[in-house]
């Protein structure tokens, strides 16, 4: 088939973490370690991504819909940023769809692949997935320390009305379906999380987010507390840089539920500037 032109979506990037623990985010110390100045965060480039998604597919992608995302060059505060996209193929078994988020200077800046089965999503097993309490001192992040973990300490967030107006408004987000009592969490949110499931576990700066694998099991909703829980599944390095994968279920509500699955890398550690 033809791809299938998704609506192009233009929004002035926003640094929504230049006030935080990570010091990538900050001009001084990003440009120490060679960036132009501080990363606008990739879950905030995510979300840039998922506005012409969720508007063509609605709440089907937001309940089971499947996103693998890659950031490719940073992007700054105050940029213009633009994404494009289409739906590449449609079939018995559902759509694929391919999108990139671009600026002037950089380019292509970060790229997601996108699905939308026509099924129901393959469900995961909650008990493989424990809750473990936050620790009440960060050890400073290590290899060796991530390598012992048998489980990561799980974040709680009560997603209410206030939380979901601060968050969507952050990252420039005006769907309907995000707003109100009963909205949709919004999937960014998810990847939020997902860094919390690092930072909130050991004291780790600066660092990077490069890439997430995301499968939505369920819809999640405003007014719901999310839990994530997870553990370090693999540890690597390259040129220098120290890398994390965790796996993480995100359960929902009084009676957790599952409602996204999120395989999420990050640089730990970056080699010390010259």
């Amino acid at each position: 088939m033809a791809p299938e032109p998704l609506p192009e979506y233009r929004v002035r990037a926003r640094n929504t973490a230049a006030v935080s623990e990570n010091k990538i985010h900050e001009d001084a110390v990003a440009r120490r370690y060679g960036f132009r100045g501080g990363l606008v965060p990739g879950v905030t480039v995510y979300a840039y991504l998922t506005r012409p998604l969720v508007e063509a597919l609605g709440p089907a992608w937001l309940e089971r819909g499947t996103a693998s995302v890659r950031f490719l060059t940073p992007v700054l505060d105050g940029e213009e940023v633009t994404v494009t996209g289409a739906i590449t193929s449609r079939d018995a078994r559902g759509l694929t769809a391919a999108l990139t988020a671009s600026t002037a200077a950089s380019g292509a800046c970060a790229v997601l692949e996108a699905a939308l089965p026509a099924g129901t999503p393959t469900p995961v097993n909650p008990a493989l997935y424990r809750e473990a309490p936050l620790p009440a001192e960060r050890p400073e992040v290590s290899r060796a320390h991530l390598a012992s973990l048998d489980a990561l300490g799980t974040p709680v967030t009560l997603y209410d009305e206030a939380r979901a107006a601060e968050y969507v408004t952050s990252v420039g987000d005006t769907l309907a379906c995000y707003r109100g009592a009963g909205g949709r969490v919004h999937p960014a949110f998810f990847l939020d999380q997902a860094n919390r499931s690092l930072d909130k576990n050991v004291r780790l700066s600066p660092w990077i987010h490069t890439q997430s694998v995301v499968r939505h099991l369920a819809a999640a909703r405003v007014g719901e507390t999310l839990r994530t829980r997870g553990r370090v599944r693999s540890l690597f390095e390259k040129k220098g840089r120290e890398f994390v994968e965790v796996d993480l279920l995100i359960v929902a509500g009084e009676r957790p539920r599952p409602v996204a699955h999120v395989l999420h890398t990050a640089i730990y550690r970056l080699p010390v500037p010259a």
